[in-house]
């Protein structure tokens, strides 16, 4: 019945047999130093005998705990150096030589007297395993034979195994004295033995339940008491024997109540030996196994649910009896000291539970026993505080239990619009229902107050903040869990009003706390209970008002932890504020529109103001909070989602305005664009300002991200795109219209950002921006002649003369108004632009205007160009150059 499951069975005892052969070879490391402690006082007192005054030197040489034989061959060696007082003519007295140890056994001894004992010892176990199998399958033996020979084996391997024991001759071969037949054949025996009781049980009935329980009781008990003689090569070869029975003795209709008896009468086994010689990887093997053994079956359905939970529950109290570290039976306990296989132990019966629940869709005999196994726990942790990590591993599986217990095996309960259906879902007047609250509400007040009374028991920091944090975290997992499974995620005063009052007994507890003595973990678990005070009541906004209102909810909750960081300097509150920026801006990602259709249409005071604004302030406010204590990745984090809102809302507002509430339109238009690169330009600029008092990386690489943003949506979409002298666009009217907000705006707070990143970044950075600022004037210019000549329509329509003349005269302004203001204000950029512009229109006079240009309006335009030209000369000489050479001569006249 268990062929399936066989395999990784076996693969596990054969992990467990290797564990135990590394367990017998430090035993043996052990004696060694032993025998080398036991030899030393004769080389001490050799030594001392050749050198009187040795002694007074070194007094302790005697004494040492153990000493090797190279150090006892430089004490030799050294010894004539160090004794003074020794007559010329006295001879040292010889030191007695010590005897070199013998070599080590080669690989081929190892072979030949080791690993072939050992597989011919789980040889030798297979092959009565197996040989019972065969008989039962080929029917060659009747029950009765098949049980009678199986109990002979056993006893004729037992027998030799401790007549191999007691005649040392038999495994202590003179030169190879760690061949270990005794254990090996009394392990081979007492597998045996349990093969043999569990198949007169269970495949032939010849024994009623109570006597096969008193019987494999007696070899369990038989296995502890042999391997106590023989070592941990017993324990792990009869433990994983006993395990792996089941498997290789199979019958076609499986017995569960028998197989789990059993099961609990070897691990009571296992953990007693484990407990006596404190072997803790016995300990885990038989942990591992239990929790392997909860998988068959589960599938079964309902009549096997109570020998389940049966072995669930025989597994934890074993446990807890005799595992836990400084409960009832188990091991002693450092105080203040988790330890592992205690919380794991404890968390692999948790995890067993979980299955259990899970598998039988939360049938009624599956929950009582999940709720006796978290009770259990509580209790156990409670006084043994080396289990109190499986405090926070049952938190976590009441989460998950009751969870999945909401959406009922479909994620898509989570994001069903609407709410729920008529005819779909519970009623809140449901016995199930209402056995579902007060079950969640056993589970939230258990986990809550013994998490207060927790605080202050342990001298250890970790303990407190376990506790704390389950008791914060359980009662706000069950609410969500709740909230979904009855409310549908839909509104609910209900469930708003328990997650206020949940929020107000956090408080108290804060409150409490504060008032108190330092104790260690005080301080984070108080932070906890904080925490939760603002998670409850962003829960509890959450379940009264739209389902908008959790992202605001959650970036307030961000806010009032960094405020909370600061009142108590605690490294996981900042961590805390920002995880909770990263799930709102995963929650947008999920929905851009905050509310999905119900945004509405109205421009600006729409849902993506209150959804987008509310966090970007809650996260500007609480990055302020946070950088008065240091810069550091939580900082970074809660300040990039504070830039990331800010720019997210100006773009949806903007999305929204112009598309009339369609966020999702494929296509952008000249009038969304142009908002766009004037909003990312003017958000640079702000950034460069901003960088320059906190000079904080994350503001310097988003002012570079949306500058770069900036210059990619100019040049493909203001300069091609949506370019209206490429494309049919209506730019409205004559000076007022889509072109001084498309190219002249971008042009100028182009210009306002390369004064602002001045002497804070590379020249040619600013020049860049200079640049495409210069562009987008001259394209302003251009379309704007183009639009009083043509009309707000002029993709397609001729150049005429007057336009071409008028267009090198406007292009040869510009240069001259360039000029004017690099020379007013002694900017060489603007001199620089005027120079480009002119140099410009020097090119299109003689490319454009003397092929296209006929009459007087080719005449006019040469001579205006000329003149110019004449004129810009004159005053870079008589301006600019004599500004230059007055500070010259006046200099010589100084020094005169």
């Amino acid at each position: 019945m268990f062929d399936d499951f066989g395999f990784v069975t076996l693969v596990i005892a054969i992990v467990a047999f290797i564990f135990a052969r590394k367990a017998r070879n430090e035993v043996k490391v052990l004696r060694a130093r032993l025998d080398a402690f036991e030899a030393t006082p004769h080389v001490a007192a050799t030594t001392a005998a050749a050198t009187p005054d040795l002694t007074a030197t070194a007094p302790d040489i005697a004494s040492a705990p153990a000493l090797s034989e190279t150090s006892t061959e430089v004490i030799r060696e050294a010894a004539p150096s160090i004794q003074p007082d020794v007559p010329a003519h006295t001879a040292p007295e010889p030191a007695t030589p010590v005897e070199a140890p013998a070599a080590g056994p080669g690989f081929e001894e190892r072979i030949g007297t080791r690993w072939v004992v050992w597989v011919g010892g789980l040889t030798l176990a297979l092959g009565g395993f197996f040989m019972v199998r065969y008989s039962i399958e080929a029917g060659l033996l009747g029950p009765e034979v098949r049980v009678l020979l199986g109990g002979l084996f056993a006893l004729a391997l037992l027998g030799v195994g401790e007549f191999a024991r007691r005649k040392e001759s038999l495994s202590a071969i003179a030169p190879l004295p760690i061949a270990n037949i005794p254990a090996i054949l009394t392990a081979a025996g007492t597998a045996v033995a349990f093969a043999t009781v569990y198949a007169a049980y269970a495949l032939y009935d010849f024994l009623v339940p109570a006597t096969a329980f008193i019987l494999l009781g007696i070899v369990a008990m038989c296995t502890m008491a042999a391997a106590l003689l023989h070592g941990p090569a017993l324990a792990g070869l009869g433990i994983a024997a006993a395990f792996v029975t089941p498997v290789l003795v199979s019958s076609g209709k499986p017995d569960y109540w028998a197989l789990y008896i059993y099961l609990a009468i070897v691990m009571a086994a296992a953990f007693s030996l484990a407990r006596i010689r404190l072997w803790r990887w016995l300990a885990l093997t038989t942990i591992t196994f239990a929790t392997l053994w909860t998988l068959p079956g589960l599938d079964a359905g309902t009549p096997s649910l109570a020998p389940h939970a049966f072995h669930v529950l025989a597994g934890f109290i074993l446990a807890s009896l005799l595992v836990v570290c400084g409960f009832l039976y188990g091991p002693p306990a450092q105080d203040g000291r988790i330890e592992g296989i205690s919380s794991g132990a404890l968390s692999a019966s948790l995890l067993s539970a979980t299955l259990v629940v899970l598998s039988s869709f939360h049938a009624d005999i599956a929950m009582v026993t999940f709720a006796l196994i978290v009770a259990g726990t509580l209790f156990v942790a409670w006084y043994a505080q080396a289990a109190t990590a499986a405090v926070a591993v049952a938190a976590g599986f009441v989460a998950v239990v009751f969870l999945e217990r909401a959406i009922q095996g479909n994620l898509d309960m989570l994001v069903l619009p609407g709410g729920p259906l008529a005819g779909i879902g519970a009623s809140p007047v449901e016995s199930s229902v209402s056995l579902h609250l007060a079950s969640a509400a056993l589970f939230a007040i258990g986990f809550g107050v013994l998490g207060f009374l927790a605080q202050g028991r342990s001298v250890s920091a970790v303990i407190p903040v376990i506790w704390s944090g389950a008791a914060v975290f359980t009662p706000l997992a069950l609410l969500i869990a709740l909230y979904a499974r009855i409310a549908h995620l839909d509104r609910s005063i209900p469930f708003a009003i328990l997650a206020v009052i949940i929020g107000a007994v956090f408080a108290v507890a804060t409150e409490l706390l504060g008032k108190r003595e330092p104790r260690p973990g005080l301080a984070i678990s108080t932070a906890l209970f904080a925490t939760g005070t603002l998670g409850a009541l962003a829960l509890g906004l959450t379940f009264a008002l739209e389902k908008g209102w959790l992202t605001i909810a959650l970036s307030l909750m961000a806010l009032g932890t960094a405020w909370i960081s600061m009142q108590r300097p605690i490294p996981f509150l900042r961590w805390l504020a920002a995880i909770l920026a990263g799930i709102v801006v995963a929650r947008m990602g999920w929905e851009p529109r905050v509310v999905g259709d119900l945004v509405g249409t109205t421009p600006i005071f729409n849902w993506l103001l209150w959804g987008y604004g509310v966090p970007a302030a809650s996260f500007w406010a609480a990055s302020i909070l946070m950088r008065r204590r240091g810069d550091d990745a939580p900082l970074r984090m809660v300040e990039s989602a504070a830039i990331l809102f800010t720019v997210l809302l100006a773009f949806m507002e903007i999305r929204h305005f112009v598309n009339g509430g369609n966020v999702y339109r494929s296509s952008s238009d000249l009038t969304e664009v142009a908002l766009q690169v004037c909003v990312a330009l003017a958000m640079a600029i702000g950034l460069e300002r901003l960088w320059e008092r906190s000079r904080s990386i994350v503001h310097s690489v988003s002012a570079g991200l949306l500058t770069l943003f900036a210059g990619i949506a100019s040049f493909g979409g203001l300069l091609f795109l949506t370019n209206p002298g490429i494309w049919h666009i209506d730019v409205g009217g004559m000076v007022i219209n889509l072109l001084l907000l498309g190219y002249a705006l971008p042009a100028v707070l182009a210009l306002l950002l390369s004064y602002a990143v001045a002497g804070r970044r590379k020249p040619a950075y600013g020049n860049t921006i200079a640049g495409g600022a210069l562009v987008l004037a001259l394209m302003y210019v251009t379309l704007e002649i183009r639009r009083i000549y043509h009309g707000p329509i002029f993709y397609n329509a001729s150049i005429t003369d007057a336009e071409q003349y008028t267009l090198s005269i406007a292009w040869l302004g510009f240069g001259v108004v360039l000029l004017g203001i690099g020379i007013l204000f002694n900017s060489q950029r603007a001199r620089l632009a005027s120079a480009v512009v002119i140099a410009l229109t020097i090119l299109k006079a003689f490319l454009v205007d003397m092929s296209s240009l006929t009459g007087v309006y080719r005449a006019l335009s040469f001579m205006c160009l000329g003149l110019v030209l004449v004129a810009i000369g004159w005053l870079y000489q008589r301006i600019l150059f004599s500004r230059r050479a007055q500070p010259l001569a006046a200099a010589p006249a100084a020094e005169s």
